[in-house]
């Protein structure tokens, strides 16, 4: 399974190489995975025609004890025939159907193969969490699928609808399936099924959570709006996703819960009342169209409530008709499909008012059309008639219920003639369709799919030999599917349905005054509009009434949120009862004290700068706490982090004020002062709260002797950021990419990656007559120069690089590391920018921040793959132990090429934080004028 899972994926991955070759024609290539697929279930009938199942398992997160299982049975072998069968024949169909000039036909092709690997992945999945990943990838390939013609507003509305509506359903169901297997003890089906479950409300509750999510991908009532609009997609798409494909996935879900969920409380009630409202209602709704697509639309929101309040109703005769019925309506309705999507090409229009006469255009798509249909209607000797019979006859003791599925199959009857009668029959004033042909490649796909709807009807009975496995999970069965099973009351009742039907259908001219009377007063369609519209208002007033643009009153709202909600929660665990030393020396009430003491005066400074150095003063106490728990990693990391911090808030606090504005008035003071006050009680009541709340070991315990085992080091901090949780620094390495990206899209006018800024003149112009400590001095006005510090800097630049690369180099096993030492480089860097301006950061650092930030990544995932290329796992650390002649014994641990790479994310970092908000805020105060000083050739062109 597996294996079909890859194929499908190396198919759609390939697509659009193929289609750019081959143009339409490349979709007969890529019908080999479906075929695949269809031919590998037939291979497996065997194994579960007796009842057995076809199990593969992979481990996947061991930690969760959450695996890729797979588990294929009578149900999932079904859907897996129809996923592969139908998705090939289609495929083969959009060969033809697609012109080589047809826009995003790559996409289409790409992500229909997705969209039929995406099911097998729900068909497969033994585990309720994988079932949902299959189920919400359908739902973003039929996204992409319905809105396929994307200049087309229709198109676009259609498929936001679908997505809003399915996702929604689907989260609901996400939280259905997590409550019922934490109900259960196992995610696993094949284990849920086989013990029994606690009742009790608890249950109830994650039964119409998932309900939910089932009615909504099928478009049972209330969610069955989204089906009919989504025939804005091509018809190839309609045939598979809206006939065989997606909207059966809620039909299947269904089935595959009801041998153990049918018996809770809401189960049956609201799939049979939900399922025959839809059947009726859709069925009417279907005599009403003039579109030969939405007529079938409309059918099929019909078929859809009949099959999920028979596979729903959870005995063992309903769920044999059910699947019968399940696999009747894929074969006729993606054949009548492909059908509309022929007539489309051919006459140009699917307006049943402007069709006349196609049955001599076409004898073979005439032919087609009517077995497919009359499959549909339930014509005998037709499987539909098969598997209608048996629905009837496992309702026999259900008169409320069978009378309902015995009127929605009369308007099942009215409406497929209707689509005939519009489709094929001469109309009188209307020019008829000249004679024509039709390729094969569109032709016999749905000549397939009717003559297996025709020669499975009189095969019955291997049919149910095929399916009663899955029926005899829910008991005995007493039904047996039959072409002909004498005179029963079923029989009477086909009978009934289809001259019920036929009257109907005879009396359509009359009747029509009737169907435009009788219809909802607020349509499906308005009704999802109506609740959208008024989302959309409802967000409009909140983010007015709170995004006013104050950052204090965003600020306060989040601490208040944070002192009410996580507060009222840390009350209940008195976390105040701890009885915890106060501390552990006498420095640590001092450093406290100092700690606040800034913060309380950095609350009350008038001057910016006076505040955001008396806020760092917080920081480095924060580091010599650190010093004193003898954590002096974590101590350098605090004070460089600290340093570089208050160097970025001087970048920024040249462009503001240098005082805040008018302080608010005394109240509003201490409101804030309250706020502040309660949420740091309550931050510091958590962490109480957490450190005592811990009930199994800590699992930090072990990393010591890990870091030396396995990460071959003795800096614990270092070996867990580097090996024993590299993938978390692998994250945070991103993060800072995208931080970095972010502020220099925020500053930058052009390109970053343009040319640096070159120093104006050449060295012997500028500086003449006096030694040039740094290149970039001499371009600064005099009054901005300080000889003193650019003589230090000078002296001490190279002294501080080489102490960062004994921090990157040592970081192993003492205190430093990659991010440790790419702070030092980014605050060298800081001060020769500082010292000597943008072009002396530019003469410090020629290259650009983006390759350094693009090198440090590629470095850190490259050492990961290496390990992974030499039979390793990803980012696992090697040892390397060589000696070296004049050297002697040298340790190498591949790790270090990990934390080369942090190195130089950090310092792209730095430079790229140097380069916006100083050297390019720099141009543009020198740009704007704003400046009181500048460079000294902007002296010399002013004067």
């Amino acid at each position: 399974m597996l294996v079909l899972l890859i194929l499908h994926l190396v198919a759609a991955l390939a697509a659009p190489l193929l289609v750019r070759l081959w143009g339409p024609r490349a979709c007969y290539p890529l019908a080999l995975a479906p075929a695949a697929a269809f031919c590998w279930a037939v291979a497996r009938t065997p194994a579960v025609a007796d009842g057995g199942a076809v199990v593969e398992t992979y481990p996947w997160i061991g930690q969760l004890g959450l695996d890729i299982a797979f588990r294929l049975t009578t149900l999932s072998w079904l859907m897996t025939l129809l996923i592969g069968g139908v998705g090939a024949l289609v495929l083969v169909y959009s060969a033809r159907y697609f012109s080589a000039g047809s826009t995003g036909l790559a996409q289409f092709a790409a992500v229909l193969v997705a969209f039929a690997g995406a099911m097998l992945v729900l068909v497969f999945a033994d585990d309720l969490l994988l079932l949902y990943v299959g189920w919400e990838l359908t739902t973003i390939f039929s996204y992409l699928l319905i809105g396929h013609s994307t200049e087309r507003r229709s198109s676009r509305w259609a498929a936001a609808q679908a997505l809003t509506v399915t996702t929604l359903g689907g989260l609901a169901m996400l939280v259905g399936f997590i409550m019922l297997g934490e109900h259960a003890g196992t995610y696993r089906w094949s284990e849920i099924s086989a013990q029994p479950l606690p009742g009790g409300g608890y249950l109830v509750g994650a039964v119409l959570l998932i309900l939910a999510g089932a009615l909504s991908k099928s478009a049972v009532l209330p969610f069955s709006s989204w089906l009919p609009v989504a025939m804005a997609a091509p018809t190839p798409v309609s045939a598979y996703l809206h006939a065989a494909a997606m909207v059966k996935a809620g039909v299947y879900l269904v089935g595959l819960l009801a041998p153990v969920l049918a018996t809770v409380g809401p189960w049956r009630p609201l799939v049979q009342v939900a399922g025959v409202a839809t059947m009726l209602l859709g069925g009417w709704a279907a005599l009403r169209q003039t579109d030969l697509k939405l007529l079938l639309a409309y059918g099929t929101v019909s078929q859809l409530g009949l099959l999920v309040a028979v596979t729903g109703s959870g005995t063992p005769d309903a769920a044999l008709a059910g699947t019968a019925m399940l696999l009747a309506h894929a074969l006729f309705k993606a054949a009548l499909f492909l059908v509309v999507g022929i007539i489309d090409h051919g006459a140009g229009t699917r307006d049943l008012r402007e069709l006349s006469g196609l049955r001599h255009w076409s004898r073979p798509l005439f032919v087609v059309a009517v077995l497919a249909a009359a499959s549909m209607a339930g014509v005998p000797p037709l499987v539909g008639f098969v598997a209608k019979e048996a629905v009837f006859g496992a309702f026999t003791d259900h008169p409320v219920l069978l009378t309902g599925l015995v009127a929605g199959t009369v308007l099942t009857v009215a409406y497929s003639a209707r689509f005939l009668w519009g489709a094929f029959a001469d109309r009188p004033g209307v020019a008829p369709v000249p004679p024509g042909s039709i390729a094969a490649s569109l032709l016999v796909p749905p000549a397939v799919l009717a003559g297996v709807g025709l020669l499975a009807g009189p095969a019955a009975s291997v049919l149910d030999d095929l399916l009663r496995p899955y029926a005899d999970l829910l008991g005995g069965v007493d039904a047996h599917l039959a072409l002909w099973a004498g005179p029963t009351p079923a029989l009477g009742l086909s009978v009934l349905a289809l001259v019920g039907g036929g009257l109907l259908f005879a009396v359509r001219g009359p009747l029509a005054p009737v169907l435009a009377r009788l219809r909802s007063p607020v349509g499906g369609n308005q009704g999802y509009e109506w609740v959208v519209g008024r989302f959309d208002r409802l967000a409009i007033e909140v983010t007015g009434a709170t995004q006013r643009g104050s950052l204090p009153q965003y600020l306060g709202i989040i601490l208040i949120t944070l002192v009410l909600v996580p507060g009222a929660a840390m009350l209940s665990a008195s976390p105040w009862r701890a009885r915890l030393p106060l501390w552990d020396s006498l420095l640590q009430p001092v450093v406290v004290l100092v700690i606040t003491v800034a913060a309380v005066l950095a609350v009350g400074a008038r001057r910016r700068l006076t505040a955001m150095l008396l806020v760092g003063m917080t920081g480095y106490g924060t580091a010599m706490l650190f010093v004193l728990h003898g954590a002096p990693d974590l101590a350098l990391t605090q004070f460089l982090v600290e340093t570089s911090t208050i160097a970025v808030f001087v970048l920024v606090l040249r462009r503001l004020p240098e005082r805040f504005s008018a302080r608010p008035l005394r109240r509003t003071r201490w409101v804030r002062r309250v706020i502040g006050v309660a949420a740091g009680v309550v931050a510091a009541g958590l962490a109480l709260t957490a450190v005592g709340a811990r009930r199994a070991p800590d699992i930090s315990a072990a990393f010591p002797d890990l870091a030396v085992a396995h990460g071959y080091g003795r800096n614990v901090v270092n070996v867990t950021l580097v090996d024993i949780r590299a993938w978390d620094t692998m994250g945070e390495l991103a993060v800072l990419v995208v931080a970095a990206t972010g502020v220099a899209s925020l500053i930058f006018e052009r390109s970053r990656t343009g040319p640096r800024p070159r120093r104006p003149g050449s060295d012997q112009q500028v500086g003449r007559g006096r030694p040039v400590w740094l290149r970039g001095g001499p371009t600064l006005y005099e009054e901005r120069r300080s000889i003193v510090l650019e003589v230090v800097i000078r002296l001490i630049f190279h002294t501080v690089v080489l102490f960062s690369l004994f921090l990157l180099f040592s970081g192993h096993n003492a205190p430093g590391g990659g991010f440790a030492g790419g702070l030092v480089a980014g605050l060298a860097l800081v001060v020769r920018y500082l010292a000597g301006g943008r072009y002396e950061l530019t003469e410090a650092a020629p290259i650009g921040a983006g390759a350094i930030l693009g090198a440090g990544l590629a470095v850190a995932v490259g050492s990961g793959v290496v390990a992974l290329l030499v039979g390793g796992s990803v980012l696992e650390s090697a040892k390397v132990d060589r000696t070296l002649p004049l050297i002697g014994d040298a340790h190498l641990v591949t790790s270090l090429f990990f934390d080369i790479g942090v190195y130089l994310v950090v310092i792209g970092l730095v430079l790229d934080i140097l380069r916006s908000l100083g050297a390019e805020v720099d141009r543009h105060i020198e740009a704007t004028g704003a400046a009181t000083g500048g460079l000294a050739v902007d002296k010399g062109e002013r004067a």
